[in-house]
Order: C-alpha cells, then sequence, then structure tokens
C-alpha cells in the first residue's frame, strides 16, 4: 500500500503554512523557527527543562515549499496545532520529556540467554511469541499484549515506549487521547495511521504507565528487532525519550536528538526522533517543533 505523500519542488529556505496559522518571528525567549506556524495568541515557547533557545532554534533547510494545500489538509493541520481542552490521563505517558539518562550499559544491555530466545522468522511467529512471552515482571501484570498494528509492508515504522491504559484494554498501541493526537499528525502531512506501522520498544503495560526499566526493554529488544527485520521500512519515527533513547542507545535529551539526523545503529535505516503525543498534549507550545518534524518526516519518505 503507497503513501500520499506531497511531492517536494526545488529549494528554497521558505515554508509554507497554512492561512489559519501565525508565522512567529525568532526570538531568543521563544526560539522558534521563522515561518515556524505557532498557535494562535500563544507566542509559541519551548518547555524550559526540555529544550534551550539555541537547541529549539534549526538552520533554515534550503528546501522548496510544498503545493499549496487543499483546504481538507489546511483543517488537519489547524486541528494539529490546536492545544487540547484537557490533560492527557490514562495515556502511554505520564512521565516529562527532560531530565532522564540511560543507566549504565552493563545493566541496559541486560537480555535473555539466547538459548532461551524464540526463533522469529515470520509475523505470525512473532506475534505468537509475543502473546506468550512471560520473561519478566510486565507479563505477570498487564491485560493483555500489545504486539502492534498495522501494515506490514509499510515504509514507515513508528515506534512508541509502552502500552497504557486504553491500550492494555485493547490490544492495540496508541488509541488513547495520544493516539488520537498521533492520528492528526500524521493526517496532518497526507498520512492514514492503516498505512503505517505502529508498535512500542516494549509489549506490556508498566504498571502505573511507568517508564520501562532497562531489563524490561531489553527483554522485548528481541520481539522489536524482529518486527524491524520482516518490515524492512524506509524510515522509523521515534516519539518520545524512552523509544529514542532505547532505538539509538542513548541519553541524550529529545531536544537534541530532534535536530539530529540518525539511522538505527547496525543498519541503514533512517531514524526521525519527535516529542510524544502524550508530550504534546501537555505541552502545546512544543506541537510547533512537531509540525517541523512531521514535515521531514514527509520529505524522508518521500
Amino acid at each position: 500500500m503507497g503513501i500520499r505523500l506531497w511531492t517536494l519542488r526545488g529549494e528554497s529556505a521558505v515554508v509554507e503554512t497554512p492561512s489559519d496559522v501565525s508565522a512567529a518571528v525568532i526570538d531568543p525567549v521563544t526560539a522558534v523557527d521563522p515561518g515556524q506556524p505557532t498557535l494562535p495568541g500563544t507566542g509559541v515557547t519551548t518547555d524550559p527543562g526540555q529544550v534551550s533557545a539555541a537547541d529549539a532554534t534549526r538552520p533554515a533547510e534550503v528546501l522548496q515549499p510544498p503545493p499549496e494545500l487543499q483546504d481538507w489538509e489546511k483543517q488537519e493541520v489547524s486541528r494539529f496545532l490546536q492545544p487540547e481542552s484537557a490533560p492527557a490521563t490514562n495515556d502511554e505517558s505520564q512521565s516529562a520529556e527532560p531530565g532522564v539518562t540511560l543507566p549504565d550499559s552493563a545493566q541496559a544491555e541486560t537480555s535473555l540467554e539466547p538459548a532461551v530466545l524464540p526463533e522469529l522468522r515470520d509475523w505470525d511467529t512473532t506475534v505468537a511469541a509475543i502473546h506468550a512471552c512471560q520473561a519478566c515482571d510486565l507479563a505477570q501484570n498487564c491485560t493483555q499484549k500489545v504486539p502492534g498494528v498495522g501494515d506490514r509492508q509499510a515504509d514507515l515504522l513508528i515506534v512508541g515506549e509502552g502500552p497504557g491504559h486504553d491500550e492494555d484494554i485493547r490490544g492495540e498501541p496508541f488509541v488513547g487521547r495520544s493516539g488520537q493526537l498521533l492520528d492528526r499528525m500524521l493526517a496532518a502531512i497526507g498520512i492514514d495511521r492503516e498505512q503505517v506501522y505502529i508498535t512500542n520498544i516494549v509489549k506490556c503495560r508498566p504498571p502505573n504507565n511507568r517508564d520501562p526499566r532497562p531489563e524490561e526493554a531489553a527483554r522485548c529488544r528481541h520481539y522489536l528487532e524482529a518486527q524491524i527485520r520482516q518490515l524492512e521500512p524506509k524510515v522509523i519515527l521515534s516519539v518520545g525519550r524512552v523509544s529514542a533513547h532505547n532505538l539509538l542507545a542513548t541519553g541524550d535529551p529529545v531536544g537534541k536528538l530532534i535536530r539530529q539526523s540518525h539511522k538505527l545503529p547496525g543498519t541503514d535505516i533512517p531514524v526521525k526522533v519527535t516529542y510524544h503525543p502524550a508530550y504534546l498534549l501537555r505541552n502545546p507550545s512544543a506541537k510547533a517543533i512537531a509540525w517541523q518534524d512531521l514535515k521531514q518526516l514527509r520529505r524522508m519518505l518521500s
């Protein structure tokens, strides 16, 4: 199934934005690139604990603006940029993005003995193994496993951190308020949820929506690697700190990782890092940065 994307036509530093989104002039306080969309009347600022003024300001990309948006596309972009009416609850991520680093590498690399790991030859074997897995305490406390969902031949793989309350009940990733925002984010760049594959670093819900522990992520790594191998995605979108730290084996802040180019270690697969939708629900001002990430993702898939 193909992904419908806009085609870029040349090179320019000017970026078109929807008519109902105002442009912010760069300011050392707001630290938003010229031409970035801002929330009307808010004077977008970044989260002070996450992204410094220098970090949030990115060099202008030498790119041609995309074609004029159609009316429905403008509506999707406008909906994505609007702040939410209520705080996020019972979602995949309740912890703040900044201020967390990886533990010692010896602890982070904890994994099962090779003889215990099942051989994951295909999708059906992988999903069955995930449902049968009892490798850590998460499996004992979750309602059900959440292997992933979507097109198994997709160009785009989206990796979150772990199931939240709603995901644990339904057995599908990103179905709560974070999932609704993720759907709007994808729609804003012309991608349907059914056109991508979505999974998480861990396949069971951590108690009280806490971060997955390093040893828990390590025991799920075998399944994630099998999914990546079977999917062979063109691009991986890493949403949030936990996802980025585990995929890239780093402890750098998300605000820094967003501005860098990455490849999945040991492969040539590009990884684009952005904020977790749950973080955007708590910090609507960061949506302006996420919008730039989405436009870059669209170019990477073109």
